[in-house]
């Protein structure tokens, strides 16, 4: 029987994963580490172009080698269950505010197995995002997010409630975010690969700067994302919502009507749905401001 293409198979995935939300996927890892999905992978990678890694190893120096005996290695290693993945490089830059983010990079062969990894689970959890969550998602921008807001303050909702969940890359907590995938995906070759990436780089937190890790993030914040959801339908009078979000990655901007009293911690009581989430609540700063 002839292979279906991976993007056929991202279809099939959404469409199976849209019918039944609580269908847990199982047989995943023999696609991760299909010729076809490691080839995309690659070349995913290299249109991202981005520096090598802690081994020094460039997109030039694999192409001179060879691309089909450098995937053919790594496809071997994923089957044999010998894969390891090697240690990140580090890159300090400057945040826009104060202090410096600290960018994790992979090697390439590394890059290419986080692709191969995400081209398969990101059509499955895609559905279960909420509507108010725009980074890093397929076919949603940042345009869209600043739309959403400016929709908002022409319903007059001038009040902004900014949650900006402190150091969240860092403080990622890999037991937690492992059970999230786990609600969605029972196969423990692909369970085993995702814990062998996390523990590479320590015993907490999300490396900003691997290509697995935008899609890692939203599933860990999608039970935020529900509790704003929740939100919107608490205080909704008729076709009118007291709340809106939206959220890019780690930031997120929830507006409100101006009339609304304080924030401060008690923004979420104030919401009408109970304090934040406790995977994220130890992290939640809110802050208030008005627009005039």
């Amino acid at each position: 029987m002839a292979s279906i293409s991976v993007q056929d198979l991202r279809r099939r995935m959404y469409v199976k994963a849209k019918s039944d939300p609580t269908w847990r996927f199982w047989g995943l890892y023999v696609h991760v580490c299909k010729p076809e999905t490691l080839q995309e992978a690659y070349a995913v990678a290299k249109a991202n172009a981005g520096a090598p890694g802690s081994d020094g190893v460039t997109f030039e120096a694999i192409e001179a080698a060879g691309v089909e005996p450098f995937l053919a290695q790594l496809r071997d290693e994923l089957v044999s269950g010998s894969y390891r993945p090697l240690p990140t490089r580090k890159h300090a830059i400057p945040k826009r505010r104060t202090g410096e983010r600290i960018l994790q990079i992979p090697c390439i062969r590394d890059r290419v197995v986080q692709g191969a990894l995400k081209l398969i689970l990101e059509p499955i959890f895609e559905v279960d995002f909420q509507p108010g969550s725009y980074g890093y998602r397929p076919k949603r921008t940042a345009h869209q997010a600043v739309a959403r807001v400016a929709e908002a303050i022409a319903h007059y909702k001038t009040r902004v409630i900014d949650l900006d969940l402190h150091n969240y890359f860092d403080n990622v907590q890999h037991h937690q975010l492992l059970a999230m995938v786990a609600k969605r995906v029972s196969d423990p070759a692909v369970l085993r690969l995702l814990k062998l990436i996390l523990e590479a780089i320590g015993r907490k937190g999300l490396p900003q700067g691997g290509p697995l890790s935008p899609l890692l993030s939203n599933i860990y914040l999608t039970p935020v994302d529900r509790m704003l959801e929740r939100a919107q339908e608490t205080t909704r009078h008729g076709p009118y919502r007291h709340v809106t979000y939206a959220r890019w990655a780690d930031d997120r901007a929830t507006r409100t009507p101006r009339r609304a009293k304080s924030s401060g911690g008690g923004a979420a009581r104030e919401m009408g749905v109970g304090p934040p989430e406790p995977l994220c609540r130890e992290r939640f700063q809110t802050t208030a401001s008005c627009a005039g």
